[in-house]
């Protein structure tokens, strides 16, 4: 049970965090935001604000800084976490892995010692598809695949994470609850708030978007000799305020065991190439792209079974993946037209 509105959200400017936070605020939640900005901006804070009519209690820190941790702890009466701060790009983390151990896992670390010390067992944390590692085939994956070989360092830090919570949570209250998401796109309906990537997206629904908007003089698909039906990859892409609202559900889970995993997606696949296809189908812009090498660290198709999830959280995917396409390019011109950054 939540004893406390006050839910700490880690990482809570970045893209699925900020969604999140809208989705708490508009249930009544009274969300707590912590972020470094080191992928995020200040202005998300504003475009929470347009949207929800509430300013949030924001904090500008580091978790990798202890003691700046424990200090926003004491301040508040938190009764659950959702953890989301954490680099996440595989082409990055294949470049940079001792960057991405240092801030994943350190974060994760400090975090667990507050949840400690003052008696917090509810964390949902954001974990990945991809610590499932490279797919044996096209059929979708399901909770009870094994896990343990991811592809990339960044893939690495989720598995370790999971299995440090696991541990942890076999001798203790704490009771985590990770979400494996595959691929959150879109924003938020209103087009005010959306994907703000500082530098090159990580994504690629913003990579179209600022073609598109001609940001970028074109877009490049990575790879298109996957063992696909069209040669380029094959994702579960799903609507970010979708995510958004699995993780509050979460929130309200009864355990029946030490934790608990749940695949978030819609349980369909969707290659790069058709998306593409797609954005220029529903929008009516054409793109201009071509194909390129294969990026390091990526495989040939993930997408999910998400069967669980329905049945344990009461959770839906409500939105298309044309309403995703539909609302990141909304988002793509306000930003442009406001100028934010």
């Amino acid at each position: 049970m939540i004893e406390s509105k006050e839910i700490l959200v880690t990482g809570g400017t970045g893209f699925i965090g900020s969604h999140t936070v809208v989705e708490l605020i508009e249930l009544g939640y009274e969300p707590i935001i912590l972020d470094n900005w080191s992928n995020s901006s200040q202005a998300i804070l504003k475009q929470i604000s347009a949207i929800t009519g509430k300013d949030c209690v924001f904090y500008h820190g580091d978790m990798r800084d202890l003691e700046f941790l424990r200090s926003v702890f004491k301040k508040h009466s938190i009764s659950g976490v959702i953890h989301f701060a954490a680099f996440k790009a595989v082409a990055e983390s294949v470049e940079k892995p001792l960057h991405y151990y240092d801030n994943n896992l350190g974060a994760l670390l400090n975090l667990l010692k507050c949840l400690e010390e003052f008696e917090v067992n509810k964390i949902v944390f954001s974990s990945s598809c991809t610590v499932y590692g490279v797919a044996n085939s096209l059929d979708p994956l399901t909770e009870e695949m094994p896990v343990g070989k991811p592809n990339s360092p960044y893939g690495w830090t989720k598995w370790m994470a999971e299995q440090i919570l696991m541990d942890i949570a076999k001798g203790t209250s704490l009771r985590p609850i990770f979400l494996r998401y595959f691929n959150p796109m879109g924003a938020h309906v209103s087009g005010k708030l959306g994907e703000l990537p500082l530098g090159p997206p990580n994504n690629v629904l913003p990579y179209i978007t600022q073609t598109a908007a001609g940001i970028r003089k074109e877009l490049t698909i990575f790879g298109n000799d996957y063992d696909t039906p069209d040669g380029t990859c094959v994702r579960d892409y799903i609507h970010v305020m979708d995510v958004a609202k699995a993780h509050v559900k979460s929130l309200m889970h009864s355990f029946e065991s030490a934790f608990e995993v749940f695949n978030l997606g819609t349980g369909k696949g969707t290659s790069v190439l058709e998306l593409v296809q797609l954005f220029e189908q529903v929008t009516s812009k054409k793109l201009n792209y071509h194909f390129g090498a294969r990026r390091p660290g990526d495989v040939d198709a993930l997408y999910a079974d998400v069967s669980k999830a329905k049945k344990f959280l009461n959770w839906n995917t409500e939105r298309t993946i044309e309403d995703a396409i539909l609302d990141a390019w909304k988002w793509e011109q306000y930003r442009l037209e406001h100028e934010i950054s």
